[in-house]
């Protein structure tokens, strides 16, 4: 009998041992695949920037959308405004954008067509010049 009792208390200890390593490999395992999913997104963006050539329509890490104008190096100049350009580290640049596509234009007989059907008086003095026949607690009825 006294052989029985460290045999059970070694094997809850093997068990504990047991769940604690596969809690610890699991842990392990999320942050690998958490790393490696990071470390895809880090390559696609340094391939970006190296790819970069002029006229691209880029977004810096901040939100200002420019054209690449000229690349020396690491800086990256980009046109924001006609003529207005500003120097940006090659790593503050997140991504490329589409260029900005204007809407179709609408012919000028297509849009006074559909404006004909709506009157709208240039003033007041077509309206009547009583009271609103529309209210009930006018006190003058």
């Amino acid at each position: 009998m006294l052989h029985a009792l460290p045999t059970a208390a070694t094997s809850g200890a093997g068990q504990s041992n047991l769940i604690f390593l596969a809690f610890v490999l699991l842990a392990f395992g999320a942050l690998w695949l958490m790393s490696s999913r990071t470390r895809k997104q880090q390559k696609a963006a340094q391939e970006l920037r190296n790819n970069l050539v002029a006229g691209d329509e880029v977004m810096t890490a901040s939100g200002l959308f420019g054209t690449v104008v000229d690349i020396a190096g690491d800086v990256v100049t980009l046109e924001t405004s006609p003529g207005v350009t500003t120097r940006w580290v090659r790593a503050a640049i997140l991504k490329k954008v589409d260029p900005p596509t204007e809407p179709p234009a609408v012919a000028p007989d297509e849009r006074l067509d559909e404006v004909d059907e709506f009157a709208v008086p240039d003033d007041l003095s077509s309206l009547d010049e009583g009271p609103d026949k529309r209210r009930s607690d006018d006190p003058e009825k």
